[in-house]
């Protein structure tokens, strides 16, 4: 039996306290079940943001509605695709019930070692919120994870029916996980740094994708370096370099070896199963990611001094799941992703809406000379320098979306001379595409639409600053 930890009187007030000052408004009270006083910060800051007053532009019978019922590549459609999709949504409805949300902070010390956490779920059946217990090991057995149900959703008020861990029936918590969307590349990335680790393949090396079937989401032929594909699908968050690199997996054996290595490793809702070997894609719903899996591996991705937490077999885990090399250059095209949209909104610097996000700085290889930044075509349209040069953090992140899934995922490190910070931030949501906010202007013709409703930029933010203000004192300790 794990050992859980249980929040105290003060720590729970600490964290009301700290989430009454970041959104300057007064909080209700919630119950926390975690003694860490991050996880009591943000179950409070998550219920004043209200995320149950977004709209939906598909709502229950409408035509819009029953167009995205398909679950098979559910990445395929494009951001002009919703947009044409949703606007023929002439009276968005309000939702219809709490949205799913499953967010993490994962705090670490000056070592890259996880040393305090929070994960904080939202659904029609925790409304305010429930904590995650976790043990000493940042894990948890009092959850009983189920897949993502896109009609399940509704019908089912957010239950899933499928589990995604065995043996959880009688778990006190019960969760239908969000799709990952295009975070689950994160999986993919590992799996071929992996196979570069064993010397089984170089990120110099030509991969020639030749898919025997075609799909909408990957596309035909092609042929690049494996590090030119990696590149293009964390930077660019490209789908067809993506499939690629899904396929080279299946090529190789490697998918249900690396299924295992996330179970080795204590990473249990972490599974890239179900796509297909023909042409890497059909990214469905049995394909799974908790937010806290994904801040832990986040963490020995980022390098972890030392153990970072022990295995299901009593092994020690440490950062040498991948090699020091591999975990460059996985930061590094992390750190120049061109998606600053969701948990941080750094693209859009400047403007009216959305709100602000994680301070971050925006990589340069996507700044033209304006100031504006284009990402794969898309336009932001925004001059970003003037937020470059007030940034506070590096944000070395993936984010995903599709119409009933917004995800971001990534690794907050101060910039020399600011405040502190050192954690990991994963948030899992089902608000996509398809659910925005009362106030959202109308997207000015060629820039890239708002895909996300502000709150979570807002939610963003209010971590950063409370990391800032937290650092400090966790490394005093």
């Amino acid at each position: 039996m794990s050992i859980f930890r249980t929040i105290t009187g003060r720590r729970a007030a600490i964290a009301l306290a700290t989430t009454s000052m970041l959104l300057g408004a007064a909080v209700p009270p919630a119950q926390a079940t975690d003694d860490s006083e991050v996880a009591g910060f943000l179950q409070n800051v998550m219920t004043e943001l209200r995320f149950e007053q977004v709209l939906d532009l598909a709502p229950p019978g409408s035509s819009q509605a029953r167009t995205l019922t398909d679950v098979v590549d559910k990445d395929a459609k494009t951001a002009s695709d919703y947009a044409q999709l949703f606007a023929e949504a002439a009276d968005p409805k309000p939702i219809v019930q709490q949205p799913q949300l499953d967010v993490t902070v994962l705090e670490l010390d000056w070592r890259g070692r996880p040393v305090s956490s929070g994960t904080v779920l939202m659904s029609p059946q925790y409304p305010r919120g429930i904590v995650v217990p976790v043990d000493e090991n940042f894990h948890t057995d009092q959850v009983r994870w189920r897949q993502w149900d896109d009609a399940g959703w509704y019908a089912n008020q957010g239950k899933g029916t499928v589990d995604v861990v065995p043996g959880r029936e009688n778990a006190p918590i019960d969760f239908m996980l969000p799709y990952p969307a295009s975070v689950l590349k994160l999986m993919v990335n590992f799996g071929v740094l992996r196979l570069v680790d064993k010397g089984e393949i170089k990120l110099e090396d030509t991969y020639d994708y030749q898919p025997t079937t075609i799909s909408s989401l990957c596309g035909g032929p092609t042929s690049n370096t494996i590090g030119a594909y990696m590149d293009a699908s964390i930077t660019s968050s490209s789908n067809s370099a993506s499939c690629a690199l899904v396929k080279l997996l299946h090529d190789r054996g490697a998918v249900d070896e690396l299924n295992k290595t996330f179970q080795d490793l204590g990473l249990e809702t972490m599974q890239l199963k179900n796509t297909n070997p023909a042409n890497g894609g059909r990214w469905s719903n049995p394909v799974t990611m908790s937010s806290l899996d994904t801040a832990k591996l986040l963490a020995l991705v980022n390098g972890v001094l030392g153990e970072a937490w022990t295995a299901p077999d009593g092994k020690p885990v440490t950062g040498d799941v991948l090699s020091l090399a591999s975990r460059q250059v996985f930061k590094k095209l992390l750190g120049e992703q061109g998606f600053n949209d969701m948990l941080s909104t750094a693209n859009r610097c400047g403007s009216a809406y959305p709100a602000p996000g994680i301070p971050q700085r925006v990589a340069s290889r996507w700044v033209a000379a304006d100031g504006t930044v284009t990402v794969a075509g898309n336009k932001f349209g925004q001059d970003v320098r003037p937020c470059n040069q007030q940034a506070q953090v590096t944000f070395a992140h993936k984010t995903g979306w599709v119409g009933n899934s917004g995800a971001d995922a990534g690794i907050v490190r101060s910039l020399p001379g600011k405040n502190g910070r050192n954690y990991v931030v994963v948030a899992f949501t089902n608000l996509g595409t398809q659910y925005v906010d009362a106030n959202r202007p109308a997207t000015a013709p060629g820039i890239f639409p708002v895909t996300y409703t502000e709150k979570l930029a807002r939610l963003g933010l209010a971590i950063d600053r409370y990391e800032a203000t937290s650092y400090g004192r966790r490394t005093e300790n």
